[in-house]
């Protein structure tokens, strides 16, 4: 059922009938690991391309980037940190750092900031430091985070997210956050 336009759909350019469809990734960090959430669909403009994309993409055994922006920047992004991870892995003789996967990306993104559109978000656990939580902006800029929220879908739940997070969350309490978050995001967000 087609809800009534509004001033948002006609400031973005929609038509009567039109719906906005876009991505919200979402990571949180808890004690001895992280939960990752993203909605499914992908979109071409105004039109729902795939219901059921996985935007949600391992890197290694436990370090995984939820994705967002052009689908092809960002899975060949992931391809690119995922052989690298690997063959460092390798080197190591150990499971590699989240802080490492998350450095590559970033660089790969900054490097390449003119020509991609790809923000993700790296999440996953290390022996070292536990779980964690890494925003790659567009522009490539890499910061740890609690939590992280991106996509187009984030814009409608930052305030619900800053409502409702809290430090020392229970792995089953971050999955509610996350679940319900990301279903507030997908009702607005087409």
């Amino acid at each position: 059922m087609a809800m009534p336009s509004t001033s948002l759909e006609h400031s973005m350019g929609l038509k009567p009938g039109e719906v906005a469809t876009g991505t919200t990734i979402m990571a949180v960090e808890f004690d001895g690991g992280v939960v990752l959430g993203a909605d499914s669909r992908t979109s071409t403009g105004t039109y729902v391309a795939n219901r059921v994309s996985d935007k949600l993409t391992a890197l290694h055994h436990h370090i995984y980037c939820c994705r967002s922006g052009s689908a092809a920047d960002t899975q060949a992004l992931a391809d690119y940190v995922r052989y690298f991870l690997a063959s460092h892995a390798i080197d190591l003789g150990r499971t590699p750092a989240v802080y490492t996967a998350a450095k590559l990306m970033s660089t790969l993104i900054y490097r390449n900031k003119d020509n991609l559109l790809a923000g993700v978000i790296i999440g996953g656990w290390d022996p070292k430091d536990g779980g964690q939580v890494y925003t790659v902006t567009l522009g490539g800029t890499l910061q740890r985070q609690k939590f992280s929220i991106g996509g187009s879908g984030s814009t409608y739940i930052y305030g619900h997210v800053d409502e409702a997070f809290k430090e020392n969350m229970t792995r089953e309490e971050c999955q509610n956050f996350v679940k319900k978050a990301i279903s507030h995001a997908m009702a607005r967000d087409g």
